[in-house]
């Protein structure tokens, strides 16, 4: 996330949060795609993590980089926390471990977000190795526990720390330790909303196992192929999930609207100032009544801010977040835009994807939800797997790439960016598989083999 915002306009009525998710709506035309990529800094002379403060921690990192970038810097009191392009609107932010996310600007094509994603890794090259920083691409932190992971100067974090152990047991786990790779995506209408919002949940454990990338922990295998998926199972139940609602008749931007009222506050932004408000009702906000906050009433910021600390598989906001995936190497970064693009960005592909899943129940999403984490792509569905799955999405998504005929180059379309995970479909093999299978082979169980084998 890039920054928490400041709008004071007053908010009195459940109908303008409504108008507020409404807002998105926009032709077709006017669709983007912006892909957000999370990343663990290390220092390369020992895998260790890098901490905030000093010559070559982050905070030197940031400043380096608004030299390089001209960006303009997001302060959290003294501290710079991230950058943001003041003309094409992406960020750069930093998550509570220190995990370094970009996240992008809303572009036309897949061709522009691999610019936008080689541009920035290039970059952030340029400024890191001077510091002796390098990169990783995993969905889970491999080596470091939880102590050994620095923390960050952002206050909101604070306020989620303190109420994360109250709440699941693995939230610590989330916050620090866990990185993805997610794209957000536009919708027409209610309608367009509605069935992109069913397809995407539906999905959603079958680009887990596609991005399936995060088997170690501390050193070692963990026992998932991904334990940030697993994580998040157990992290907080009031804003996580799979919003089986999604799937009931009727369901639009008002019954969403009615969920996130329901989803406990973390904290209430007045100018510079985070008011620890968590566990508390936005319901009440809306009153007047909180307790840690008596007599204030909401804002937009509040809903805005709000909106952004709410975690489930697919999140609506004014676009629609795909956050089923882990974080992967440089050549996959661009997999999961072009595998939702594909799905949802050409009415064909909708059709067939809501084909596929539309007799699914309940239940059964939920399995897939809950077993995909330890047995990916051979997690078994009805006379199949996720395998079998995954083929069916990702050869949808391909002819989807070929119908928008979006080129660059000598290029007719953005079907290349969508062939490694038509490669993991066909094998069966995630990419979580294959670090288990270095790990047990040529690496001869030395984890830093990771660090140096694969970073950006």
């Amino acid at each position: 996330m890039a920054r928490d915002t400041n709008d004071s306009t007053p908010l009195e009525t459940r109908a303008e949060l409504i108008s507020y998710l409404e807002a998105g709506n926009k032709p077709a035309s006017e669709f983007r795609i912006g892909t957000e990529h999370e990343k663990f800094g290390f220092y390369e002379a020992d895998c260790s993590p890098v901490p905030y403060e000093g010559e070559r921690g982050i905070g030197a990192l940031l400043t380096n980089m608004q030299a390089l970038l001209g960006w303009e810097p997001i302060m959290d009191g003294e501290a710079i926390i991230g950058l943001v392009d003041p003309t094409k609107g992406g960020a750069i932010s930093l998550e509570p471990g220190g995990q370094f996310e970009l996240s992008g600007a809303p572009l036309d094509s897949i061709h522009q977000t691999c610019r936008e994603v080689n541009c920035h890794l290039a970059q952030l090259r340029e400024v890191a190795e001077p510091l002796g920083i390098g990169f990783l691409g995993l969905g889970f932190s491999p080596k470091w526990t939880l102590a050994e992971t620095p923390q960050m100067p952002k206050r909101r974090y604070e306020i989620m720390t303190a109420y994360m152990k109250k709440v699941g047991t693995m939230g610590l786990d989330m916050m620090y330790r866990t990185c993805t790779v997610q794209v957000n995506l536009d919708f027409a209408s209610e309608a367009d909303m509605v069935k992109k919002m069913r397809v995407g949940l539906a999905l959603q454990p079958i680009a887990t196992a596609l991005f399936a990338n995060s088997p170690f922990k501390e050193g070692k295998p963990n026992g998932f192929l991904s334990l940030r998926s697993e994580v998040w199972k157990n992290t907080d139940d009031d804003r996580s999930g799979m919003l089986p609602f999604v799937f009931d008749e009727g369901f639009g931007f008002e019954a969403y609207v009615d969920y996130a009222l329901d989803v406990p506050l973390y904290f209430v932004k007045r100018g510079d100032t985070y008011h620890d408000v968590a566990g508390e009702s936005f319901r009440y906000l809306m009153n007047g009544k909180l307790a840690g906050l008596p007599g204030e009433r909401a804002t937009q910021s509040d809903w805005v801010n709000h909106l952004t600390t709410i975690f489930p598989e697919v999140r609506l906001k004014k676009f629609i977040e795909m956050r089923g995936a882990d974080g992967g190497p440089w050549g996959r970064l661009c997999a999961l835009p072009a595998l939702w693009v594909g799905l949802l960005y050409d009415q064909t592909a909708l059709d067939a994807a809501w084909d596929l899943v539309k007799d699914w129940s309940d239940e059964e999403r939920q399995v897939l939800r809950d077993t995909v984490p330890t047995t990916g792509l051979k997690t078994p569905f009805r006379n199949g797997t996720v395998q079998d799955l995954a083929k069916q999405a990702v050869a949808i998504a391909h002819d989807g790439l070929k119908r928008r005929a979006f080129g660059f180059g000598g290029e007719r379309d953005e079907t290349r960016f969508i062939e490694e995970l038509a490669e993991i479909a066909d094998s069966g093999v995630t990419p979580a598989e294959r670090l288990l299978a270095e790990y047990n082979g040529a690496w001869n169980g030395d984890i830093d083999r990771v660090f140096t084998e694969h970073a950006y």
